[in-house]
């Protein structure tokens, strides 16, 4: 038996593993594993490479918790793009794994999507509703989701000290995504309404309307409600609907029966009050 063979097998014997064969040795794995191939580690020793091996794939998970290959760029300054994109994952999206935006408007789409590539320059997945006509694009980035996630609250939390121009956007994202307007001329309606379970961005809502100039009140259980025609025309000129949202007239309960810009509504709302 040579030298070599004989330094192998005994190593092997005293629990060594293939790799720290080779660090001793200085020898190729092929070369080694040859001559130990059918002496096995006992129980013990793979027990604990095991443990060993379980410690250091949580170690990596736990380093690697929160964050992904793909990079984004961090913003501190808060700019309307800005606001606009985290309002809009607020009020119509989630800030889960990532970001998911979901809306009928396929402006509103585009808008989150603009905004999102001037900080994220990787494509989102995209799904249409067919039966509903909902799109959803969803960016799934780990650590992206986080940083948004710090985000929105910070912005909730300061929106009301921030320029008027920043408030503008956040107002906007709320009545494009979670407002309508309620227009019946019949029964002498007139009124622009938000939607909203936190009864807290209910109250944050009406406060920056306040900054605007503009009355609303808060109904029970879930809703922020502007009505009058110096009110009405007060948002129009100073929040208004974006360019592109459509009230669904595919709905069995809609009202017009056909498909209405919300802006154009309102338009049509104010222009109805008698002088």
């Amino acid at each position: 038996m040579n030298v070599f063979k004989e330094q192998c097998i005994l190593l092997r014997k005293q629990g060594h593993t293939l790799t720290e064969i080779m660090q001793r040795l200085g020898r190729s794995k092929t070369s080694i594993f040859f001559h130990i191939r059918d002496i096995p580690l006992d129980a013990e020793k793979i027990r604990a490479i095991r443990k060993a091996s379980g410690i250091r794939i949580r170690q990596y998970a736990i380093a690697r918790k929160g964050k992904s290959t793909r990079p984004f760029k961090r913003f501190g300054k808060w700019t309307p793009d800005m606001v606009l994109l985290v309002a809009h994952l607020i009020f119509d999206g989630e800030i889960r794994n990532g970001g998911i935006y979901n809306n009928r408007s396929e402006a509103l789409i585009k808008s989150v999507e603009r905004c999102m590539h001037s900080i994220y320059d990787f494509e989102p997945t995209r799904y249409k509703n067919e039966l509903t006509g909902v799109s959803r694009v969803s960016y799934y980035n780990v650590e992206l989701a986080l940083f948004l996630k710090q985000k929105a609250n910070g912005l909730v939390k300061n929106i009301k000290k921030m320029a008027f121009r920043l408030k503008r956007e956040f107002l906007r994202a709320f009545f494009d995504d979670e407002g309508c307007m309620d227009y019946r001329p019949q029964s002498n309606r007139r009124k622009i309404r938000g939607y909203q379970k936190n009864v807290r961005i209910l109250k944050l809502i009406k406060s920056l309307l306040n900054d605007f100039g503009i009355d609303a009140r808060v109904v029970k259980p879930n809703e922020v409600v502007i009505v009058g025609k110096e009110n009405l025309i007060r948002f129009e000129r100073k929040i208004n609907f974006s360019p592109g949202v459509f009230i669904n007239g595919d709905r069995a309960n809609s009202r017009w029966k056909k498909h209405l810009e919300k802006r154009a509504l309102l338009r049509m709302a104010i222009e109805s009050f008698k002088n």
